[in-house]
């Protein structure tokens, strides 16, 4: 069932926030994934709509997590980029981060298990999408409506839909994301239409640069943008994928506007409308790709 958005909607479930009543759309909760073994929670590639904190939606793996702000969010400081939630261990971290957050432990600090460090407000954080005109990115602020597909497995898959204006008229993305288990990098099928119908449209796929905290590569060969930052005195590198023959030209743009300098990937949509590509991160921290090399190799090695 896809959970569309009305005003009533938001505002039952911004009352449950209130509340803390935490309702899990997936059909799990951090009571029923725990293992009987180790009391701790499962190993799965999972995700949720997250009543309780602003209509986020997130996902996992066991390697990483990510979330997107939903229409609850203020429209000033956020917008459809992907956020990127730091884990360092392999069971599921969403539900348990959530009630913490809920019960007033922040998940921006680490407390064994990983945090959120990663600042998105309104870039494209992890490889989100835009609309490309005359030199300009034009973004979604929040999906409207989403649909999980899978979870609580070996494989997370959400439908979400995104709307939203152009100077070319109205824009809608049907984004696929799915992540299994077992790699840093999420899947993305999209379908876009302008007006309504299959369309042709400039579509620039972002990494944020902090602010031109972090360093950016490239490579168009394997079809390759990615970054590379410390936080906290811990490396995190990010970036995106796409089918080298679909990559039109690749540009860092730096800008004095807060939260605007990103590199950029850009392509076009088919003639129905479709693009695929992947994105994702590592975190030093986790342990596994520890380095800007390894994080740049790990990328590449992915298209062959």
């Amino acid at each position: 069932m896809r959970i569309h958005f009305t005003p009533l909607l938001l505002a039952l479930t911004a009352s449950a926030a209130l509340l803390g009543c935490a309702t899990n759309h997936s059909g799990s909760s951090a009571e029923t994934s725990e293992t009987a073994s180790t009391g701790l929670p499962k190993v799965m590639a999972y995700g949720r709509f997250v009543p309780e904190r602003r209509d986020d939606f997130a996902w996992e793996n066991d390697k990483v997590a990510f979330r997107v702000y939903g229409p609850a969010a203020p429209l000033k400081g956020h917008s459809s980029g992907v956020d990127a939630w730091l884990k360092k261990v392999d069971y599921s971290i969403i539900d348990k981060w959530y009630q913490a957050h809920v019960d007033g432990i922040s998940y921006h600090e680490d407390h064994g298990e990983g945090y959120d460090p990663y600042h998105t407000g309104i870039s494209r954080g992890v490889g989100g999408t835009a609309i490309w005109l005359d030199g300009k990115p034009y973004t979604a602020h929040s999906y409207k409506s989403y649909k999980v597909l899978e979870s609580g497995g070996n494989n997370f898959a959400v439908e979400l839909e995104y709307e939203w204006y152009t100077p070319l008229g109205i824009v809608k993305e049907m984004k696929t994301i799915s992540l299994p288990l077992g790699t840093h990098l999420f899947q993305v099928d999209s379908v876009f239409t302008l007006d309504g119908k299959p369309s042709v449209l400039p579509i620039a796929i972002g990494v944020a640069t902090h602010d031109e905290k972090a360093q950016v590569f490239f490579n168009k060969e394997t079809g390759r943008i990615s970054a590379w930052e410390v936080i906290d005195d811990l490396g995190i590198g990010t970036g995106a994928l796409l089918a080298p023959e679909l990559v039109e030209s690749i540009k860092h743009i730096p800008t004095n506007v807060k939260d605007e300098s990103h590199i950029w990937m850009f392509t076009k949509t088919d003639e129905q409308g479709k693009l695929s590509y992947k994105s994702g991160f590592a975190w030093q921290g986790a342990g596994e790709i520890t380095t800007n090399q390894a994080w740049q190799t790990y990328l590449d090695n992915q298209t062959k």
